[in-house]
């Protein structure tokens, strides 16, 4: 097997480590070093900025980027999208590469298109990604050599254009949704006035179908120069000089684009006294929203005492972030959710955000409630136990950071070098930042953080927006708000804040200490399995991974499809109103004070076969997450009529917003046709929830978590046994075991989802009403795997939906240009867990594209598929998708997640016999095998076993389509018929969401997953 060697940790060592660190004496005037610490810096001859540094996670990986500080604020009027354009081009052709044969180039040494391989413009900046692996001579050479070429060789030609404005036109389309169009409106709103307002990164639908090659060209050459570019590169190679040589010799020879390279012009955005008011009123919205931002400039930060107000902001926004919490917790709360924060949204100008999500007809009762509590803050400040709250947060994040300041991904540390040469962020290393942040932190009052609430004034460029599905509120109800909460202010009548009262200690008694009545070692995998007194088996598996992260996942057999249909609805809502009411013993609002200072969060989730719950904390705080499992046990969830209220309008405003949403409707006979229209499957509707019984969905959640005899709990990351396994025994051993068994299952007898794929071919339309055109399409096959090979059949199945995602991409956006992305998903999901029977379930390819041409484009994948079938896939096809998968296991290997997956995956095994070990090794020896075996011919016999064959034998489309005017669906139903279509859904009514959206505007980016 390929396990990665894992070695001892003294966890507690390197955590006392940081709580000795020595606090350090820094004048508040001292300046911060400009360049950044611990990294190879400096500029090439020709003006292009280098960053480059070593770091061993992910190994025998490197995580490169060209910066460039061009963005969509540079565009003329005809220009409007040509950044965006540009960054599509790039990967397109270029001087060395044509027809995306970097994609495929970087895909056949495993760096996956989209994963490994991206890209994104913004209104300031555009940014080229790329993670590659370095274990072979010259790769790393190959791919800086690439962004080489995009920094100044990219193709723009007549024909590149063409085929590559399919897919951007198809980015936009998927950009004008709901919250698409929320946003954009909001960024206009914000910015009126400057030239960002006119800018998004999008651009015009206008300039986008018609912009000619040289007019693409022109900016290109006009904007790319060195001297505004950057490149980073991070990653696991032991010369540092050889990369920055590698540098030089790709870049150093290049020359600007223009003879004489422009400088890159501000743009500034005016402020205003007066607020600016909206009411945006958004058929499609998941639900109504509020919004408060106001605008102020950057500053940069170049003195202790500036790094000392950033940290004095972050606190101030993370103490108001616990009230408006603990508000959405009282009873008839004025909102469902609510936060604060501030971002940079362009080059000039920063931004203090409060977001809200409320119910229909409360968004005048919102914003009163957020403009209230802003104003309390100025007059009243936090109080001093707020304060150590936030400040027990704070010093537990930075001491986390800097347990693992050897383990940083690769990735993150690119991004901080990015912000560095973009926005001039310090980089000070992260021990001078444990230890600065250590002494100031203490040094932070109440009265500082106050301050920062004079940034949310309404005559600070603000910006006061709600969205509502209907009108109901004026833009002379906002400003009466406003009126009324500045005259309370000024009056001083609005009284200080009431805090509720926070227990000591999660666990009043300590239970009585389990034994431990069996241990198994296993080290072929590196793991220990314990058998407690109380029936509970405990798998633990020590790695080195991260020195701050111990995450667990217990599980039992058994779930809601045992349930009657009578019972389902409400037994299905038992965790949602059981997590609201507090499954720990404590309400929410009240645990977030008593967890404060503590890393440590446990989840539980009720699924049809299984009921798990799962958690993640710093090795220090496992005593407090396994209280907080033991609570979960213990704790008998009563439900109050105030939390059952909340739920319910939540719920209600939910379905609501799915009623609204265009995709409901799609996805809703999506499940229905595939999976049949069973009640597991069937959507929630609102006179579903006035079935629900309160008392009857607390008493199954509360079944749910009782028994320990029926869970075994897997344990990854800095485990030290000699200070967990006490903990273990104290609080997961000393679970009562009841007198009685509690959902005890077999696995082998659950009863199964009664869901049946259609036995012939179904081409359906379902026809929503639409703000703006939009399309989706599924196309899904039925997939039966035999029980006699299932341990090689679950591999290639994998391997199959690479192939055949990596091929549609391939014709339908490279050769076509007729969609942006592509998605292959398998689910096998509704079978139940037994060990004997054949598993059934279905692949399906996903993507959006013009509607016009929706069924053109499902016959052309049908016809690629068909291909696959009777030809087989080439020699190069399958060496790419093997180096794609061994890259992603390679990287699996480095994770604790992996190895929990692993091992659950390991229990729950059709191959597991009560050595977790040997169901381990037989999953491992299947995907050798299939890997050892897969070739063209290999690859080509299983589309044929696994999927229909041929293909177009057996399958289901449904494509999602604006609804008609009277005489178009006429005319449809006519050409629908002509064309072989079984029968046209006209469904109305729409909609994708589980929870009401907060509208939230941070960096306004548009990413991309390339050209």
């Amino acid at each position: 097997m390929d396990l990665l060697p894992t070695s001892e940790s003294p966890t507690l060592g390197r955590r006392v480590g940081f709580r000795s660190l020595k606090l350090v004496s820094v004048a508040m005037e001292e300046p911060l070093p400009e360049e950044p610490v611990g990294v190879a810096y400096g500029v090439l001859e020709n003006g292009l900025t280098y960053y480059v540094r070593t770091n061993p996670k992910p190994r025998m990986r490197a995580a490169l980027a060209l910066a460039v500080k061009v963005g969509s604020v540079l565009e003329e009027e005809e220009e409007r999208g040509v950044a965006h354009i540009v960054e599509h081009l790039a990967f397109s052709a270029t001087k060395k590469y044509t027809n995306h044969d970097i994609v495929k180039f970087l895909e056949s040494i495993g760096a996956e298109f989209g994963a490994c391989q991206n890209a994104l413009t913004s209104s300031d900046e555009t940014i080229y990604e790329l993670l590659v692996p370095v274990d072979k001579p010259d790769l790393l050479s190959q791919a800086i050599s690439i962004l080489a070429e995009f920094s100044s060789e990219v193709r723009v030609s007549a024909e590149d254009i063409e085929k590559e404005r399919g897919a951007v036109l198809e980015e936009y389309r998927g950009g004008r949704t709901a919250a698409g169009r929320m946003q954009d409106a909001h960024w206009v709103l914000m910015f009126e006035g400057s030239k960002y307002a006119e800018r998004l990164p999008i651009g015009l639908e206008k300039v986008i179908r018609t912009v000619t090659h040289e007019t693409v060209k022109q900016f290109y050459q006009k904007w790319y120069s060195l001297s505004n570019m950057a490149v980073v590169a991070v990653g696991d190679f032991s010369d540092v000089q050889s990369v920055v040589e590698l540098i030089r010799s790709h870049f150093g020879r290049k020359v600007p684009l223009s003879a004489s390279p422009l400088v890159i012009p501000d743009f500034p955005v005016p402020s205003h006294k007066e607020p600016r008011f909206s009411c945006f009123v958004e058929s499609e919205a998941a639900g109504s929203a509020v919004m408060v931002s106001c605008k102020m400039p950057v500053s940069e930060m170049r003195t202790v005492r500036d790094y000392r107000d950033s940290l004095a902001e972050a606190m101030f926004h993370c103490a108001l972030n616990q009230r408006f919490f603990k508000i959405s917790r009282r009873k008839d709360p004025p909102y469902f959710s609510c936060s604060s924060a501030a971002d940079t949204l362009v080059r000039p100008v920063k931004a203090y955000i409060m977001t809200s999500s409320c119910r229909e007809r409360g968004t005048v009762e919102a914003l009163e409630s957020m403009l209230m509590e802003v104003a309390r803050v100025r007059l009243h400040g936090f109080s001093e136990r707020e304060v150590s709250i936030v400040r027990a947060l704070m010093m537990s994040e930075i001491e986390s950071a800097y347990l693992e300041r050897d383990q940083m991904q690769s990735t993150n540390l690119r991004d901080e070098y990015l912000q560095h040469f973009f926005r001039k962020e310090p980089i000070v290393g992260i021990e001078y930042e444990a230890q600065i942040q250590k002494t100031l932190l203490p040094q932070i009052s109440p009265a500082e953080l106050s301050e920062f609430a004079a940034n949310f004034c309404t005559t600070c460029s603000c910006v006061i927006k709600i969205v509502e599905p209907r009108a109901r509120a004026t833009l002379e109800d906002l400003k009466a708000v406003v009126s009324k909460v500045n005259a309370l202010e000024e009056d001083r009548r609005i009284p200080p804040w009431d805090d509720e009262h926070v227990p000591e200690e999660i666990v009043g008694d300590k239970p009585n200490l389990g034994i431990i009545v069996q241990q198994d070692e296993y080290p072929s995998i590196g793991a220990t399995e314990l058998l407690l007194s109380n029936g509970m088996r405990i798998c633990y598996k020590s790695t080195d991974f991260l020195d701050d992260q111990v995450i667990f996942t217990g599980y039992a057999y058994g779930g809601l499809s045992e349930l009657s249909e009578d019972e389902y609805i409400s037994c299905s809502m038992g965790s949602t109103i059981s997590s609201e009411i507090g499954v720990f013993g404590y309400k929410p609002s009240v645990l977030m004070d008593m967890l404060a200072g503590k890393r440590a969060e446990v989840s539980t989730k009720v699924g049809a076969y299984m009921r798990t719950f799962s958690g993640d904390c710093s090795p220090s705080d496992l005593e407090t997450a396994l209280q907080l499992v033991y609570q979960l046990f213990t704790t008998n969830v009563e439900p109050r009529d105030e939390e059952v209220k909340i739920v319910m309008q939540m719920a209600e405003e939910a379905i609501c917003a799915q009623e609204r949403d265009p995709y409901t409707a799609f996805a809703n006979r999506v499940r229905e046709l595939n999976y049949g229209n069973s009640y597991f499957f069937r959507p929630i509707r609102i006179s579903d929830l006035k079935k629900v019984d309160p008392i009857r969905a607390c008493e199954y959640f509360n079944k749910c978590f009782k028994d320990p005899s029926t869970f075994t709990v897997v344990i990854v990351g800095n485990i030290d046994p000699t200070v967990s396994l006490p903990l273990i025994q104290q609080y997961l051993g000393g679970i009562p075991r009841p007198t009685e068994s509690v959902l005890q299952f077999n696995r082998d007898d659950l009863k199964g989802l009664p869901f049946k794929f259609p036995a012939t071919i179904v081409r359906e339309v379902v026809r929503s009403p639409m703000v703006e055109a939009q399309c989706s399409v599924q196309l899904a096959f039925p997939v039966m795997l035999k029980n006699t090979s299932m341990m090689e059949e679950i591999h290639y199945v994998g391997f199959l939906s690479k192939l055949l995602e990596t091929k549609i991409m391939q014709v339908l956006r490279f050769k076509h240009g007729q969609i942006y992305s592509v998605n292959v998903s398998v689910f096998l999901g509704g079978n139940k867990p037994s060990r004997s029977g054949d598993v059934r379930g279905d692949i399906s390819v996903n993507f959006s594209c013009d509607p016009d041409i929706s069924s053109k484009l499902v016959d052309i994948a049908l016809e690629e598929i068909s291909y696959l079938q009777d030809q087989g896939p080439s020699n190069q096809d399958v060496l790419s998708i093997l180096e794609i998968e061994q890259r992603a296991h390679e990287n699996g290997l480095q994770e604790n997640y992996y190895w929990l997956d692993r091992i659950l995956r390991s229990y729950q095994s059709r191959a597991y016999n009560g050595d977790v070990s040997v169901s381990f090794k037989i999953q491992d020896e299947g995907r050798s095998k299939v890997r050892k075996d897969l070739t063209p011919q290999a690859m080509q016999q299983a589309l044929q076993r696994v999927l229909p064959a041929p293909c177009r034998k057996q399958y289901t489309v449904v494509i999602l389509m604006p609804q008609l005017s009277y005489l178009k669906f006429v005319k449809s139903l006519f050409l629908l018929r002509s064309s072989g279509i079984s029968r046209d859904a006209k469904i109305l009514a729409g909609a994708a969401g589980a929870v009401v959206l907060a509208v939230s505007l941070w960096r306004y980016s548009r990413s991309t997953l390339t050209s």
